[in-house]
C-alpha cells in the first residue's frame, strides 16, 4: 500500500527566513517554490538526499496552516506517504475504520493528488497521502 515516506512538511513563519537553515547551513538543494491557492499555503521543496522536505508558509491567517503555527508553532507538520491508486487507498483505509479529513483526493503542490488521515486515527501524527503525477 505504502511505498515511500514521499515527503516531511514542516510549517515555518517565513519561508525566506527559514531557507538559509536548509540551503547554506544544512547544504540542501532548493527544489522549488510553489503556491498552492486552495490548500491556502506557499510551499518550499527541498532535496535531502533520499527524501524530499516541504517548508509550508501560510497564505493568510485563515489557512489550516497559520492555524497551526498560532497553537504550536513552527515544526514537524506532516508526514507524507507515497502511494498509487490514492482514490483506492482511500476507501482501504476507511473500511480499516480510518478517519479521513479528505474523503477524496484533492491537488496538492507539483500537482500530486493528496488527502490527509485524520490524526485522531492514527496516535495524533498527521499523515497524509500523496500520489505523484510523473
Amino acid at each position: 500500500m505504502i511505498q515511500k515516506i514521499d515527503h516531511i512538511g514542516i510549517a515555518v513563519h517565513s519561508i525566506n527566513d527559514a531557507l538559509p537553515l536548509y540551503t547554506e547551513v544544512f547544504g540542501m538543494k532548493l527544489e522549488a517554490i510553489e503556491t498552492v491557492e486552495n490548500q491556502g499555503v506557499k510551499v518550499a521543496f527541498l532535496f535531502a538526499g533520499n527524501i524530499r522536505l516541504e517548508l509550508l508558509e501560510a497564505l493568510s491567517e485563515e489557512s489550516p496552516i497559520a492555524g497551526y503555527l498560532a497553537k504550536r508553532g513552527e515544526g514537524i507538520h506532516h508526514i507524507a506517504l507515497g502511494v498509487e491508486g490514492i482514490e483506492s487507498r482511500i476507501e482501504e483505509l476507511k473500511e480499516k475504520g480510518i478517519t479521513m479529513i479528505d474523503d477524496t483526493s484533492r491537488l496538492g503542490a507539483h500537482e500530486a493528488k493528496v488527502a490527509f488521515i485524520h490524526p485522531k486515527s492514527t496516535a495524533r501524527v498527521l499523515f497524509e497521502l500523496c500520489e505523484q503525477q510523473n
